[in-house]
């Protein structure tokens, strides 16, 4: 594999083309995906199944599939948990009142919540104190929009559609804040601030970018390569919201064509026709394995060069989830999984 910072042209001995694929990075888990999943290993290591999870864990359907092989137990609430049992909350975070049910419940709780996803909740909370109304940016439904708004459900608004911007309303025009869910399009978000400063030209931004680092930094790296691809293919589950939005950024930033897969698998042999150049990226909850399935797919078809299009270096990690890691300190022998 070679590392190029810009694609270049690759001409075969015919004077053609060569089948080439441009491999982005970064790519795949970002360090609050990487610490929700390892809580749930180390977690059944530590405790044995079943492991109770609310919600998925991450969203893709290859981990929580491996992860219920092993004994997790996935559950839409938390009332579907057994009195006394433990249940881990997923990334995307919970409101208040999931809390307020699991310790009515008298459940042992593990909170892996992606840490910036609890700066957000930190944010609504700071805004709401202060009195003003929240406009969070973001998806209906997405479980993390829910878990957000539920901070402070009588002052946060759910903005998803232009036609949302026009149905806000407000106490007081000179105190409105915009925040927004971690994993959407910066693009897409920017065009939702810029319709609400519209109405409310005295709309505040939050303190810091809202956006995941690792979600721009993704789609930083697509926008680089679609230029110069046919098609691109993005690994990733169709309930992912920042997988999706990385067909959408590829597809803008001029990619003749682009999909979402969550296996090699499901490569259809039509979309290769006529195709030089395969863009392939990963979203934040998916595991590499799953990317290198897709490239030996594409070398049995004749793309063999792959060259790495590198954007960005990540090295942000985040620490366990104190519950986890105060039972791993107080048994420092107990067998822990190994990822």
């Amino acid at each position: 594999m070679t590392t190029s910072p810009e694609a270049t042209d690759l001409v075969d001995q015919d004077g053609g083309r060569t089948k080439r694929v441009l491999l982005a990075k970064p790519r795949g888990y970002c360090a609050g995906v990487d610490r929700a999943v390892v809580t749930v290993e180390k977690a059944l290591e530590t405790y044995g199944a079943p492991i109770y999870v609310r919600k998925e864990i991450v969203h893709n359907r290859h981990v929580v599939d491996t992860l219920s092989e092993r004994g997790v137990i996935f559950v839409d609430e938390t009332d579907e948990v057994p009195e006394g049992a433990l249940v881990v909350f997923s990334a995307h975070g919970v409101s208040p009142a999931v809390h307020e049910e699991a310790a009515k419940r008298n459940l042992r709780t593990i909170d892996a919540t992606c840490p910036l996803v609890t700066k957000v909740h930190k944010e609504v909370h700071r805004f709401a104190r202060e009195d003003y109304d929240i406009l969070l940016i973001g998806h209906e439904g997405h479980e993390e929009v829910e878990g957000t708004a539920g901070e402070a459900p009588d002052v946060v608004q759910l903005v998803d559609t232009a036609e949302d911007v026009d149905k806000v309303q407000v106490r007081d025009p000179s105190k409105v804040v915009w925040l927004s869910q971690t994993t959407l399009s910066v693009d897409e978000t920017m065009e939702r601030v810029d319709q609400l400063k519209g109405r409310f030209p005295d709309l505040q931004a939050p303190p810091s970018d809202d956006i995941c680092y690792a979600t721009s930094n993704r789609q930083h790296a697509v926008k680089v390569m679609a230029p110069e691809c046919d098609l691109v293919i993005v690994v990733g589950s169709q309930n992912s919201s920042n997988s999706k939005r990385l067909v959408e950024v590829a597809l803008q930033a001029g990619a003749s064509a682009s999909y979402l897969v969550d296996f090699a698998s499901q490569i259809e042999e039509a979309w290769l026709d006529g195709v030089t150049t395969v863009g392939v990226t990963s979203g934040a909850s998916v595991p590499d394995v799953l990317v290198m399935q897709v490239l030996d797919h594409l070398a049995e078809r004749g793309w063999n060069q792959v060259d790495e299009v590198t954007t960005a270096n990540e090295k942000v990690t985040f620490a366990l989830p104190r519950e986890l890691r105060k039972d791993l300190d107080d048994n420092p022998d107990k067998p822990r999984g190994v990822r």
